[in-house]
């Protein structure tokens, strides 16, 4: 047996539910193009648990589910108000998920109607969580869900206390969309590990958090929003992107190991990132980021991928940077969760053996001739 670093380019499971070929990233055999323009992010996670787009009964059904779901438990709110208030937001949210599964009464439920339903509900609570943590984290009380309205919409509403602009909702909603599945990458590899043991569904999403909460999985688009920080104006811009690429340091937002020729995702993100500039009659952000991309690109080849917009998107949608990998999970959780359905269908415990590189021979040695 031979190791594969990172065990890249090894197929280790079998999947319907996304797939990357030759640079086109699909859900269910439906182009990230055709769904980024046409569906919201509510047909998206119906696509990706059921197999395919609901009918109109379908959607309202979901939509009053998720409404009937999205209220947290108090007991869990009062919790999530002794967290430090300088905590790590994927820290709080991966212990907020882990304790839900102690006020949901069917956390211990194996069947697939118990599975299909806690589904909607960790998608439904997982939004009302972030923007609780993150009102929490600013001194302020949770904003309870509102009814009727979609998730990207009530986002906004429960993280400021206001009905958002529909400019901000579309741009949410797609990039909820854009981030929903990504094939076999490592948040939901620990999924399926997680929960190929028959582990509940609750502690596959927990470890899938704890995975996405590592620097070279999520938070690279916090990474993007802290150097236009450093950066500060245009008239510095060039100056500090060349200094970075002559001292060898990785521009963050840029490249991606299975896109050879660009994220395809990238190019929606960028037009809603001018898109929420002139609304907001600010397009500093946005014009900084192409202006980034034309060195990068030009200088070494590399291209923008879907972490380098995002930033300026939830930036200018009024969302602090330590809430932007928090609110890739809302959107992924949707992909992990069908990612445990589909592995408890057709379960085999995942377990990979390792190529042993350490000495051989060895004998013991008693304690008193060490």
């Amino acid at each position: 047996m031979t190791a594969t670093k990172g065990l890249e380019g090894v197929v280790a499971a079998s999947s319907s539910i996304s797939s990357i070929v030759d640079g086109v990233l699909t859900y269910r055999g439906i182009d990230i193009d055709d769904l980024a323009i046409n569906a919201s992010f509510e047909e998206v996670a119906y696509l990706l648990w059921f197999g395919k787009l609901p009918n109109q009964a379908e959607l309202d059904q979901l939509q009053k589910d998720l409404d009937e779901y999205a209220t947290l438990p108090e007991p869990l709110i009062a919790q999530m108000k002794l967290y430090p208030k300088d905590m790590n937001q994927m820290a709080a949210l991966r212990s907020a998920i882990s304790a839900l599964a102690l006020y949901d009464d069917l956390a211990e439920d194996m069947s697939q109607e118990a599975n299909h339903k806690k589904v909607v509900k960790l998608q439904a609570q997982l939004p009302a969580i972030v923007a609780a943590l993150g009102r929490i984290a600013s001194g302020k009380e949770p904003v309870a869900p509102k009814k009727g309205v979609s998730i990207a919409h009530n986002f906004l509403y429960m993280l400021n206390g206001e009905d958002p602009e529909d400019t901000a909702v579309k741009a949410l909603d797609q990039a909820l969309v854009l981030h929903a599945d990504h094939e076999l990458n490592a948040s939901t590899f620990a999924a399926r590990v997680t929960v190929a043991t028959l582990s509940d569904i609750h502690s596959g999403i927990t470890s899938a958090i704890g995975a996405l909460k590592g620097p070279l999985h999520g938070g690279a688009n916090e990474a993007v929003m802290k150097m236009l920080e450093e950066i500060g104006s245009m008239d510095r811009l060039e100056g500090y992107i060349q200094e970075q690429l002559d001292n060898k340091v990785k521009i963050m937002g840029f490249g991606h190991r299975v896109y050879k020729n660009g994220d395809p995702r990238a190019k929606h993100l960028q037009k809603m990132s001018k898109e929420l500039g002139e609304m907001n009659n600010d397009l500093s952000l946005y014009e900084m980021c192409i202006r980034i991309e034309e060195i990068v690109t030009g200088s070494k080849g590399l291209k923008p991928n879907v972490d380098f917009y995002s930033a300026s998107v939830y930036t200018m949608l009024g969302i602090p940077r330590n809430l932007f990998t928090p609110i890739f999970a809302i959107s992924r959780v949707s992909g992990w969760s069908a990612h445990i359905l589909e592995q408890y269908e057709n379960n085999r415990i995942i377990r990979p053996r390792a190529e042993y590189v350490g000495p051989v021979d060895q004998k013991y040695i008693s304690i008193e001739q060490r």
